[in-house]
């Protein structure tokens, strides 16, 4: 069932080049699933009407945390440049909730998390979630990027790790390491074969995700995927 908030939004932060997060306030009684996304609408203020109000975004917050954290990668839209100049403070709509890009129930199957850019967001739910529950998933972040400034969210998964014992990171930065391959998939993650997959992001990021997790052993039945619209 979709139901409509009115929220304001706390702050905005860039989180890495280019990558702009918004911070909501968290409606009374709202309860979602780490990895789940809702829709931010916004205010008749903005001067865009109907078709371009309106955009969907994974939640980056876990449900423990007081409020709710999305980001988007910026681009020349109508949406995403009105959305960068609405003042803190000011009421947005939410319309949620969407998905089952979740983590799996079985703690016995590892989960292996691989991909790039924006599509991090779901993920870093998804992960403070399960190290906030403590929760028994052995589970491996391969999160690509060029550098290190566009690797969002790269400090707190350090943190993480550090806090987390069944958590590791494994950033890897092409500008200098050169492109992920199939070979690296399968030195870094010896249970990839046994492992449920997470692939998350722009369709072209699935694609050749999917396409190395495929070649380094992984099983198509045990691939999981979600799509980012607008990329």
């Amino acid at each position: 069932m979709v139901t409509r908030y009115d929220v304001r939004l706390l702050h905005k932060k860039e989180v890495a080049e280019r990558t702009l997060e918004f911070t909501l306030e968290k409606p009374p009684g709202f309860e979602y699933r780490a990895g789940q996304f809702g829709d931010i609408v916004l205010p008749a203020s903005t001067g865009l009407d109907e078709s371009h109000n309106k955009h969907g975004f994974s939640f980056a917050s876990a449900p423990f945390e007081d409020t709710l954290r999305m980001a988007t990668l910026m681009r020349p839209s109508k949406f995403k440049q009105a959305a960068a100049q609405v003042p803190d403070g000011t009421v947005v709509g939410l319309l949620a909730l969407w998905g089952s890009f979740t983590l799996h129930k079985n703690a016995d199957i590892p989960a292996v998390f691989i991909t790039s850019g924006i599509g991090i967001t779901p993920v870093r739910g998804i992960i403070a979630q399960a190290t906030h529950e403590q929760a028994r998933h052995n589970i491996t972040l391969i999160y690509a990027n060029a550098s290190r400034a566009q690797t969002a969210y790269h400090e707190e998964f350090v943190h993480l790790a550090a806090r987390n014992p069944h958590f590791r990171y494994v950033p890897v930065f092409t500008r200098t390491q050169g492109p992920l391959t199939a070979e690296a998939l399968q030195s870094q993650v010896s249970e990839l074969p046994t492992a449920i997959v997470y692939l998350s992001g722009a369709k072209s990021t699935i694609a050749s995700m999917s396409a190395l997790a495929l070649q380094a052993g992984a099983d198509e039945d045990q691939l999981r995927t979600e799509e980012f619209e607008g990329y």
